[in-house]
């Protein structure tokens, strides 16, 4: 892979699988950043033990969306050409990170998909997140015109020249919501690549008032509403790029950007 790109992982109280994840990160990318979000366990004096990775540690915990910008503008600060997120606690596979780099070449974001198609080892999600991502995504498509079909993944690839044309403010889960709007006002090209459905942790945690099902879809509707309001989108959006046009796969991989195909695929990567 010729662009230059630096992998980013978000992290909070991570310390039961920060090595591993990054010991996987590691043998696909050599520019690694880990945004410590305020850990509040072992997690510090885990990174600080590494010497291949950048660290990047909030002194409070900040959000997952706040972290993320983080992210972006170290990706910007150095000079990267694409930045790939992904979580670290084991939903993700690593593996999957040079897919996610050449799929980048020319679009501006390439979001996973743990929907678009299914794999043989997937897990079943927890209904209560299944519904709410389901009715979100669907909200997302109709009101921004887009094709998506997970507007939740947390594995992506992003062209650092196209988050500069973004003004992401919100600092919670519910960042992608108004990433997805500013992406759709901005008219950026947005592909999907589908990955595995990895649930290792059903109980995980949203914290506070966010682990009410009803509550959490309400904070994700407000944010929706203000982030297109903030746009100036206050009705369909006409002339946004959909998932689907926008779709330029890199080489052999057609099948993989443009197929919604539901025949099973291998579930894991081999080297």
């Amino acid at each position: 892979m010729s662009q230059t790109f630096l992998t980013a992982l978000p992290v909070y109280n991570e310390a039961r699988h920060i090595n591993g994840v990054l010991d996987q990160v590691r043998r696909y990318g050599e520019n690694i950043l880990v945004v410590d979000d305020g850990s509040s366990d072992d997690t510090p004096n885990l990174l600080a033990a590494r010497s291949d990775v950048r660290v990047v540690r909030h002194a409070k915990n900040r959000g997952y969306g706040a972290a993320l910008r983080t992210a972006f503008d170290y990706a910007a600060r150095e000079g990267f050409e694409t930045i790939v997120t992904i979580d670290c606690d084991g939903q993700h596979e690593p593996c999957r990170i040079p897919q996610f780099v050449a799929a980048c070449r020319g679009v501006d974001i390439v979001s996973g998909s743990r929907y678009l198609r299914k794999f043989d080892s997937d897990s079943a999600p927890p209904e209560q997140r299944r519904r709410i991502n389901a009715m979100l995504t669907e909200e997302i498509n109709r009101r921004l015109h887009l094709e998506l079909t997970d507007a939740f993944c947390g594995f992506k690839a992003y062209r650092v020249a196209a988050l500069a044309r973004l003004a992401l403010t919100e600092d919670g889960y519910a960042m992608p919501l108004e990433l997805w709007v500013q992406a759709a006002a901005a008219k950026l090209r947005i592909v999907e690549l589908p990955v595995p459905l990895i649930y290792l942790d059903e109980r995980r945690s949203f914290g506070g008032a966010l682990d009410d099902a009803e509550r959490r879809l309400a904070y994700y509707r407000e944010v929706l509403d203000r982030a297109m309001v903030a746009a100036n989108l206050t009705s369909p959006l006409s002339g946004a790029r959909t998932s689907r046009p926008a779709c330029v796969p890199p080489p052999n991989a057609a099948s993989v950007l443009c197929s919604a195909s539901t025949s099973e695929a291998p579930s894991r990567c081999h080297d």
